[in-house]
This record gives structure tokens, sequence and C-alpha cells, in this order.
């Protein structure tokens, strides 16, 4: 959103004196807020619309409001102080709670409308339309953004109010202060050719998928982590021939007969498979981790978010 396009009397290039009421304190905090995503200052300008030296002016002036320093300066930008950072922690409950208000009060005179940005890692893609489906057939003016990242990018993406919602694993690793909606519970097949090694078995072992010449995640996927940390449990370890931040291109690799992969369950399902692929089930140990929803830790809840729990709630149960 351009800055200074909430309808108060925000600013315009050139126009950096007489800053008064709320709504030019949120332009500031806006301001920050670009800032503390870019880690620049021209680009966190021209994403907000002004100039860099109205940009400057301004976060200047919000330092004067706040009577201390937010940001380490040189011929470059080098990062928050302390205070900044205690700074970005309010600006985006602040701004936050500014976009819901909005929302809320627009909701109440309008049927429902506007854009959920969605983050969602790459292993839950496949259940997306499971969700926006059955949203869209009961508010059909909304629209989706839905962007495909790592589950450490879901997480910032939220906090800094990049993106409304995100579909991540909610129990293995540090998720930080955010409210959770559980959906599924994601576990693991061999995906083969039928005359592939173990290409013919009902199931196999974690240990003997250490024995595969594996296609796999990237290490900074938090599914490649999770069969890393299976297979090390049972003193193996993966043998990656190829490796790829997507999925796609490990499922087309393994469509062609010739590649084995490991992948969820329910991604596996949705896919569907090939006549030259095997979904396997991998056990001993039998490995699931918690999908969910993340959102905001923030009351209430907007009326679009509150809308996409109801529907992650309704469609829950029949994901498992």
């Amino acid at each position: 959103m351009p800055y200074g396009s909430r309808g108060g009397r925000g600013i315009r290039d050139g126009d950096t004196t007489g800053f008064t009421g709320a709504f030019d304190l949120i332009d500031k905090l806006e301001l920050l807020l670009a800032l503390a995503k870019e880690r620049h200052f021209g680009r966190a300008a021209e994403a907000c619309g002004v100039t860099q030296p109205t940009m400057s002016t301004s976060l200047k002036q919000l330092e004067e409001i706040l009577g201390v320093m937010l940001v380490q300066r040189g011929s470059r930008f080098q990062g928050f102080t302390p205070e900044g950072e205690r700074t970005l922690d309010w600006a985006r409950r602040i701004v936050g709670d500014t976009r819901a208000m909005r929302q809320e009060i627009n909701g109440l005179k309008d049927k429902l409308s506007g854009e959920i940005r969605l983050a969602a890692i790459p292993t839950v893609l496949g259940m997306v339309a499971q969700l926006t489906t059955p949203f869209r057939a009961r508010h059909p003016e909304v629209r989706f953004q839905i962007r495909s990242c790592t589950s450490a990018e879901v997480l910032g993406l939220l906090e800094n109010l990049e993106v409304d919602a995100g579909l991540t694993y909610i129990e293995n690793e540090p998720i930080g202060k955010v409210r959770t909606i559980p959906l599924y519970n994601e576990s693991y097949r061999l995906l083969t050719a039928p005359d592939g090694m173990f290409g013919d078995r009902a199931q196999v072992t974690w240990k003997e998928v250490g024995e595969v010449p594996l296609c796999l995640l990237t290490p900074d996927m938090q599914n490649r982590r999770i069969i890393d940390r299976a297979l090390k449990s049972v003193g193996a370890e993966a043998m990656p021939t190829l490796t790829s931040n997507s999925l796609l291109v490990l499922y087309t690799h393994v469509k062609t007969g010739r590649w084995a992969s490991v992948m969820p369950a329910k991604l596996a399902e949705t896919l569907g498979l090939a006549d030259t692929v095997r979904s396997i089930p991998i056990v001993d140990p039998v490995v699931d981790y918690s999908i969910g929803m993340v959102i905001p830790q923030r009351d209430p809840m907007t009326p679009l978010i509150a809308a996409l729990v109801q529907i992650a709630r309704e469609v829950a149960p029949t994901l498992e």
C-alpha cells in the first residue's frame, strides 16, 4: 500500500512538516516496517512510494517523537538499535490492528471482500485448494495471493505483516508467538518405480530408505531436515543425487521411473501417482508431524482471517 494512502492527510514528497494525528504516526510506522523488510533505505522508500529524503526525514521525526535513535545510520543501512527493534514490535502491533479495524468496519457495510495473503511450505501446497475453494464459494468477492517458501520465511513474513496467515509445521521447530489451528498430520512415503530398489515392497524402514539414492528438497527446507533426522535416528544418512527447492522438480524426476524420493503421503495422494510410481509407507519408526495454519496472536481477528479460520476448522476433519 503506498505510503500515506490510508485516508488521513498522509504526506507527499516535499511536505515533511506538521505531522499530526494518529494516521501520520501510522504512516511513519509503515515506513519503519518497510525498512525492516528491505534492509535498504532506497528500496524501502520506493516500496512506500516516496523519495529517500522524504523517508529519512520521516524516520528522524519518528525518532524525535519517541526521543530515541531507532536506526543505525551510515553510508548504507546498518541495522536497528535495541530501541528500534522494540519499536518494530510495537509498529507491527499498531499497524496490524489499524488494518484489522479498517477491514472490520468495511466488512460491516459490505460483503466480505479484499485479499488474503497466504504463505505455505512446499509440502502443503497440494492441499491449499481444499481451503481456498470452499472459502471462495462462501465469499466470492475475496481474492487470494499464495506464496511458496520455507517454514522460517513463513514466520518472518507473518511477523512483518507481509502475509495474513501461513501453512506450516506447528510442533517440530519453534514457531514463536502465533496462534495455531491444527489441520492434519504429515506422514512419509518412499516414491519409487515398481522395478526400483524396494519398489515391490508393501512398506520400507527408514534404515532401508538410507540405502536408496534419492532426490530430495534442499537442506533449508524443514521437510528435508525432518527426513535427515529420521534417517540419523536409525544410523543412516540421505544420499541425494539431486536436490531442489521445488517439489514439482522432484516429482517429475520420480515420474520418469528412474529416480526415487521421500514425500509426504498427502502430497503424493494429491499429485496422483503415475503407473511408473509407487508410494510405499515408511516405518520403523513411523514419523509424523502436525501441519497447521498460523496467524498473528491478535484479538480481534480481521473479518477475513476469522472467516479463513472458520473454514480451516471445518475442513480439518476431512484432511486426516
